[in-house]
């Protein structure tokens, strides 16, 4: 210990956090921690003040030291005895500068942390970098506020909350027993409002409960989150059910029909959901609470008169109360989005939470088999689910589900089940009734009816209206204090005994810098300990939901204490998770529901971790606050001046200890808990699978009526709270567990598998057929990317207990925690146990074997398959949709791990490939043109939107060079030599100056800008321009009279001739680096191309220049670069060589196709389609067909129509393998996928998709991002776009709650006089009329997306898809499928029943064929007309968010903008429409006259 003076210094000064001399504390060395804190002003003695209340005004701050200043300028700012703190830190802790601090070394284990929250925001941080992440800060020193980095900056978090002892702490020491507790600050949040018959109820205080949940609930909420920066993704739902009273289905009309269903009391019934916010991140939220009253004072009406029609008589229809509402099913439709998370993997959130807000009380009559499915769902997947319920809290333990009662014997008694996967708060408001302090638990009793109105009413209540208390004059309060007497007594008994341990040896505030709740109010150093304790942001955990009882107590919990037998108590047990109920089922009590037991199962110890332990070592759910007596020391402010403070938990008043006194009568119950320990050392931690009945999410609480009532002559408050940190901040699935089977258990209940990896051998096998870039993977990387696989894929590292016998030391990783890692006695070996559900992997390694065990359950639950109804209505939606989805439940004992083993274990080669089934991440995106101008006008305020213009030859030659130039440089990563720095004299004539200075690019390709082409044909005065970097844009093109080269190969110029000019170091085809794993002289296809046309006489066509190619191919003078002879020589991003006969010494590639596939992206250039109206030449002389065409007539008017044009070729994919790591940051080997288009076209989309399960989501996102930056230097923008754009009900990974909007086309508008299109066949109308729809798309900015073929060749329809230029619509448009026929496109050969659409009369139409009619039928199926079904399916592409923008005006209002003017358009508003169609006419008589004028001629 010694003292020093204290100055501060900037991070730019140092990036360390502490500066100290060596030469003035030669004690301490590197790594060590300090404690920092300014001496008691009272003595100099700091020693005898310990733990005297002075020194809780200088809180202690504790730093490691890193390094010792070496840099002359840091030694130079230290004078002799002083230390340097960075300024932010010394703010926080209240240290002042130039005054002495105190600094003593501290034994880590001393001010070791129990558990640590660290929170992040606008970024994906996977479930392996969460480990890696932890790993990595075993041993270091960290404060409030830290910000830790990872992967190189990558990944970046900071610290908000740390534990210690039971107390909330301001720095320590991160151990390997430390828990880490990970919150992300962006996340996927959905919203649901349950809008049953309570909403329209008024609560005690006269306001509506809609009110109270949205002006009050979501206000507060909306308020913390900006308070916050929480910046979420969120989607708001309102929801209900509504009863019909019917006996039959008969009774409906058939258009009410199709979406009813009918619960097990034969009543009929039909579920509304209404989004008002899909996808949406708003940094204010309050206009949207505008929007949600908007919406409720319209939907009851709505809704329950939804299928009235004149003249038909339809069942009465009631709302549903919030007990008999669609509550699972809610939880449901979220899952499904959120467990196809991998699909469209967003790179700026993490983390799943959905919330229900009701306004009943936490009881909600459900189906079982329902319920088994929602629970198993919520557990696999690691999703929150909160509930907040806006009524009165009641006097029973909820969350509280009452099973259907399916059973006809009047006598069954109700079966209850309290979930423990729902995370309840109760939210009541601040407000004050002057004349009482009462709060009700109960609502008051129904109006009674009178006799003739006495009918079953729909309102079941829990208890008999006959049992309800109305006597006006009892007393409550009495009563109630009567009643839960006896628990308060514990309270304070315990209260003295707990308080009388607390101050141990290792009592956190002496040894490591506790800041006093007192310090941080005041100086609002922390975000949860300021004033707005109110709403408790702080309140702990984020998925309490699923949160378990750890075992952290004998066994059984006897509820005699002095029994400490061991043996299963007498009780029935409850059926365990999910498992189908006995007969003899026990049934649970919800108002003494702690008589039953229940088994400690995995599921139930999912969440544990990530709940801080309390005072008495017990895991604490931080908004269950129970009001208890303050203590005498306590000051007057901290208790009497805000009741709400009381919600705190010890956490906020750090002197008072304020659990509920349903802990200290658990704590009371465990046999130890009048030692001297604070944790719980005997807990055995593979304790029996029976446990005492423990309420609430955290499993460690036994419900008692004190939880949730608190009297007190002062006092009376609401005692479940709102975790608003859970809402806020909400947390990820922890990486740990602990829950293993028993022995016995493992061998009765589970099939055992078992098999080893041999990574060097492995790999052997494929040395041969790799390039000599890749090193494989070493066995010890293997191994822990096996454990970093399941736990991305939801597993959780299982802490096993430390017993000595089991445990050995790790040598092969000193950081790994060692209470994850058994180590037999060989101390080369190490094991891992990780679970999910009840699947448990073993991974161990041995020397350079790793052996997988994996233990299933032997009776695994059947699959469960739930079909769902509904109808919803969607943002910019007309009308509520029917809509379907189903429900099911995985079977992940049925994931092939020992194939992704092998996948990690080979390093990605070909032989193992990525399947669909081993649910790897993918980001789908697509190429677009960069910039119309068509654009800007629209922002600037361009009256309509159809004012696109069909892209020129300039702008296609653009695209093709901008595409290849992007394969080149950023997936393909190809460095170019520069060119040689002499002048180039080429003494030929140019006739290619002029091309090149104009924009008139008719007949040959642009060479690409940034390929060396150009370069070598620039000759300048200067040598020092010869060199130009290789990322130059399209607008540095060289100025026309520095061109002073042109064709120096003859049109007779032999192939040997034409080889030997290439490889002219001065005008010859510039190479691709030799030392890239490709042959000497390898040269790009595209760029052999361009140079034939620059360089030789008569070659003017990229045809021509092709087929010179081909022959120097099939002479053997050039090869692919696979060293395939038969690959041949096409047009695009190809990689082709030189064939050197006489150098044997150059590399000399392997000729396996396959594997160079693997490495090298290859993409073929073809001809733009221009909408089919390509002239194209065919050999036959037919000359009025091509006519039109030339004199822009559209297609849909053409003689000669092909609506085929677009699918002469079938799309294919391929994969290849990416690089992902490019910047060398990761702490391991990445890599990933590329799926790709192996065709492009200058006017269609270019797809490619990023597929990954070995990388960091941060390093993908770094990855991507540079794409994105080095698309734009390309002239192309690329937009992400998700694997369901369309969002059709009828695929299988749809969201349930996105749909397409149906835009009609009204066609009667033109078919004034007669029908359209009679003047050509009759067989070509739905032709027609497809291309009619496809004119109007183009002339609204839309490009054509190349699809792969569908699944069903007979389907009667193809879809075809539509992206804006903008990238943030699609369209899709059905046509009739064409039955195959000859290309020649004149003749009249199509067998099809003419009459107008006969050909759909009589045909089941496809699936989105099903749901356009749907659509346009809107609300009645009766008037089915097929002519209303022309139209087409608009959806928003919800990926495009800012970060992938590249003109930000393009937002929301630029697209509300564009698809109000295409309905304008297609409704034939202002008779816009049947202008554009008389326009089209007149162009295309002008047509016939030129051709009638020429024909003459």
């Amino acid at each position: 210990m010694k003292s020093f003076r204290l100055i501060v210094h900037q991070k730019n000064f140092s990036a360390e956090d502490l500066i100290i001399n060596s030469k003035d504390y030669p004690g301490a060395s590197l790594g060590d921690v300090v404690e920092i804190y300014h001496p008691p002003p009272e003595d100099d003695n700091p020693r005898s003040k310990k733990k005297s209340e002075p020194e809780e005004e200088y809180p202690r701050l504790l730093l490691q030291v890193k390094a010792f200043p070496d840099d002359s300028t840091q030694q130079i700012a230290l004078q002799k005895d002083t230390i340097s703190v960075e300024q932010s830190i010394a703010q926080t802790f209240g240290l002042q500068p130039y005054k002495n601090v105190i600094i003593r070394i501290v034994d880590p284990p001393d001010v070791a942390l129990d558990s640590i929250e660290l929170t992040f925001k606008d970024q994906y941080m996977g479930r392996s970098e969460m480990w890696r992440l932890k790993n990595s800060l075993i041993n270091t020193c960290v404060y409030i506020k830290k910000n830790i980095e990872f992967c190189g900056g990558a990944v970046r978090c900071q610290v908000y909350e740390m534990w210690s002892l039971g107390d909330r702490v301001a720095c320590g020491v991160i151990t390997e027993d430390t828990k880490v507790v990970f919150r992300s600050s962006t996340s996927m949040v959905y919203l649901f409002l349950q809008m049953s018959s309570e909403m329209w109820d008024f609560d005690i205080y006269g306001d509506l409960y809609f009110e109270k949940a949205v002006n009050g609930f979501l206000a507060d909420l909306f308020m913390k989150w900006k308070k916050n920066g929480s910046n979420h993704e969120v989607t708001i739902v309102l929801f209900s059910r509504t009863f019909y009273e019917a006996s039959s289905l008969e009774v409906f009309p058939l258009h009410m029909r199709e979406c009813l269903q009918k619960d097990y009391r034969g009543r009929y019934y039909e579920d509304f959901y209404r989004v008002a916010v899909q996808n949406e991140r708003y940094d204010d939220w309050s206009g949207i609470l505008v929007q949600l009253r908007r919406i409720f004072s319209e939907y009851l009406k709505i809704v329950l008169e939804y299928h009235k029609r004149p003249g038909i008589d339809i069942p009465a229809a009631t709302n549903s109360t919030a007990a008999q509402g669609n509550f699972l099913e809610v939880l449901n439709m979220s899952l499904n989005v959120f467990e196809k998370h991998y699909l469209d993997r967003s790179f700026d959130r993490t983390g799943q939470l959905s919330v229900v807000v009701t306004p009943g009380v936490g009881v909600f009559e459900v189906d079982r088999e329902l319920t088994n499915i929602t629970k198993q769902r919520i557990i696999d997947n690691g999703v929150g689910s909160d509930l907040v319920c806006v009524g009165e809290q009641p006097l029973h333990a909820v969350p509280l589900l009452k099973f259907h009662n399916k059973d006809t014997h009047l006598n069954v008694p109700d079966d209850y089940s309290m979930p423990h996967w729902i995370n309840l708060s109760f939210y009541s408001t601040n407000k004050k009734i002057a004349y009482s302090n009462f709060i009700p638990r109960i609502k008051l009793p129904p109006h009674l009816p009178s006799d003739d109105e006495k009918k079953e009413s729909p309102k079941n209540k829990l208890v008999p209206q006959d049992d309800y208390i109305h006597n006006s004059f009892f007393d409550y309060d009495a009563y109630d204090a009567q009643i839960f007497q006896l628990p308060h007594a514990h309270t304070v008994h315990e209260n003295s005994s707990v308080n009388h341990h607390r101050v141990l040896p290792r009592y956190k505030r002496t040894s490591g810098s506790l800041l006093d709740s007192h310090e941080l109010i005041k100086g609002q150093r922390r975000k949860m300990s300021d004033p707005d304790v109110p709403h408790r942001i702080d309140s702990n955990a984020r998925s309490e939901p699923i949160a378990i009882p750890p075992a952290a107590v004998s066994p059984i919990i006897s509820p005699h204490a002095d029994e400490k037998e061991l043996s299963p108590p007498v009780r029935m047990v409850v059926g365990s998770e999910g498992s189908p109920p006995l007969e003899s089922r026990a049934l649970i009590n919800p108002f003494d529901p702690s008589h039953v037991t229940i088994k400690l199962t995995s599921n139930r110890r999912r969440w544990t971790h990530i709940f801080p332990k309390g005072p008495t070592g017990v895991l604490i759910q931080q908004h269950h606050y129970q009001a208890i007596p303050a203590q005498s020391d306590l000051p007057a402010t901290e208790d009497g001046s805000n009741p709400k403070l009381d919600r705190m938990i010890s956490s906020g008043s750090n002197h008072s200890f304020s659990a509920t006194s349903a802990l200290h009568d658990y704590c009371k119950k465990r046999p130890n808990s009048q030692t001297n320990n604070h944790s719980v050392p005997t807990a055995p931690k593979n304790p029996s699978k029976s446990l005492t009945f423990l309420w609430g999410a955290t499993g460690e609480q036994e419900w008692t009526p004190a939880l949730t009532t608190a009297v007190n002559d002062v006092l009376i408050v609401a005692l479940i709270g709102v975790d608003w940190k859970s809402l806020t901040i909400p947390a990820c699935l922890p990486i740990t567990t602990d829950y293993f089977p028993e022995k016995r258990a493992l061998q009765i209940d589970y099939v055992v598998s078992l098999y080893s990896l041999l990574p060097d051998s492995v790999n052997a096998d494929f040395a041969q057929l790799r390039s000599t870039s890749k090193r494989p993977l070493t066995t010890v990387e293997v191994f822990k990317e096996l454990i970093s696989q399941r736990l991305a894929q939801g597993f959780q590292l299982i802490l096993m207990a430390n017993n000595a016998d089991k445990i050995g030391i790790n040598v092969l990783n000193p950081k790994m925690r060692a209470s994850v890692v058994r180590t037999s006695v060989t101390e080369s070996d190490e094991s891992y146990y990780l679970s999910i559900g009840r699947l448990f992997h073993k991974i161990s390694l041995s020397g350079n074997t790793i052996s997988v065990t994996r233990y299933r359950p032997r009776h695994p639950y059947p699959g469960f398959n739930y079909q769902y109804r509904y109808r919803f209505h969607a943002p910019h939606h007309d009308t509520y949709e029917e809509s379907y989805a189903s429900f099911t439940t995985e079977k992940l004992e049925h994931f092939n791990w020992n194939y992704l083993d092998h996948y990690v274990c080979t390093g990605g080669d070909t032989e193992f490939v990525l399947v669909d089934a081993l649910k790897y991440w993918r980001f789908r995106v697509y190429l677009l043109p960069l910039n119309n101008t068509a654009n800007k006008k629209i922002i600037d305020g361009a009256e309509h939107c159809d004012i696109y213009t069909a892209a020129t030859p300039t702008d296609h030659q653009q695209m093709v060079d901008g595409l290849l130039k992007f394969i080149e440089t950023a997936v393909n990563k190809i460095k170019r030599t520069l060119p040689s720095k002499k002048t180039r004299n080429v003494n030929c004539s140019s006739p290619f100056r002029e091309r090149l200075g104009s924009n008139r690019l008719s007949d040959r390709p642009r060479p690409r800008s940034g390929s060396k082409v150009m370069e070598r044909n620039r000759t300048s005065q200067s040598s020092e321009s010869q060199s130009s970097s290789e990322s130059q844009s399209h607008d540095s093109y060289p100025d026309e009279n520095t061109i002073q080269s042109g064709p120096c190969l003859k049109n007779a110029a032999t192939n040997p001739e034409i080889v030997e000019a290439m490889k002219n170091p001065l005008s010859g085809l510039m190479f691709i680096c030799a030392q890239q794993n490709l042959p000497c002289s390898t040269f790009i296809a595209a760029d052999a191309i361009n140079w034939l046309m620059l360089r030789m006489e008569g070659v003017t066509t990229v045809e021509k220049a092709v087929q010179i190619m081909q022959s120097l191919h099939s002479e053997n003078l050039i090869r692919h670069a696979s060293g395939d002879p038969n690959k041949p020589f096409l047009f695009g991003f190809f990689l082709f060589y030189i064939i050197d006969k006489d150098d044997k010494d150059s590399f000399q590639p392997c000729g396996d196709f396959q594997i160079f596939e693997n490495e090298w992206l290859e993409v073929e250039v073809k001809s733009a389609l221009n909408w089919g109206l390509s002239v194209v030449s065919t050999g036959l002389d037919v000359p009025n067909t091509y006519c039109d065409r030339k004199y822009g007539v559209p297609h849909f008017l053409c003689e000669d129509i092909n609506v085929e044009y677009a699918e002469i070729d079938s799309v294919i994919y391929k994969r290849m393998r990416l690089e992902t790591d490019v910047a060398s940051k990761s702490d391991r080997v990445e890599w990933g996928h590329v799926r790709y288009q192996t065709t492009f076209m200058p006017d269609q989309a270019y797809e490619l998709i990023v597929e990954w399960l070995t990388s960091s989501g941060s390093i993908v996102a770094e990855l991507l991002s540079s794409w994105h930056r080095k698309a734009q230097t390309c002239g192309l923008q690329m937009i992400p776009i998700p694997h369901d754009p369309l969002a059709l009900p009828y695929s299988n990974k749809s969201d349930p709650l996105r749909g397409p909007i149906f835009v009609p086309l009204n066609i009667k508008c033109l078919e004034e006089r007669d029908r359209i299109f009679k003047e050509f066949k009759d067989n070509t109308y739905l032709e027609r009329l497809f291309l009619l729809q496809e004119a109007i798309v183009q002339r609204f900015g839309f490009i054509n997306c190349m699809l792969e073929p569908p699944n069903n060749p007979d389907a009667t329809s193809r879809e075809h898809q539509y992206v804006h230029c903008t990238g943030t619509v699609f369209v899709l448009i059905s046509r009739p499928a064409v039955k195959p026929r000859s290309r020649v496109p004149s003749v009249g050969s199509k067998n099809r029943s003419t009459g107008r659409f006969s050909v759909h009369a009589d045909v089941v139409p496809s699936p989105h064929e099903a749901y356009i009619t749907r659509h346009v039928s809107g609300k009645n199926k009766d008037d089915y007309d097929n002519s209303r079904k022309m139209g087409f399916l608009w959806s928003w592409n919800h990926m495009v968010s800012r970060r992938w923008r590249t003109n930000q005006g393009v937002d929301n209002n630029f697209q509300t903008k564009l698809l109000k003017d295409f309905r304008e358009f297609c409704g034939n508003v202002n008779d816009r429409l049947r202008v554009f169609w008389e326009e089209s006419w007149v162009t295309k008589e002008n047509a016939s006259t030129s051709t009638d004028n020429y024909l003459r001629k």
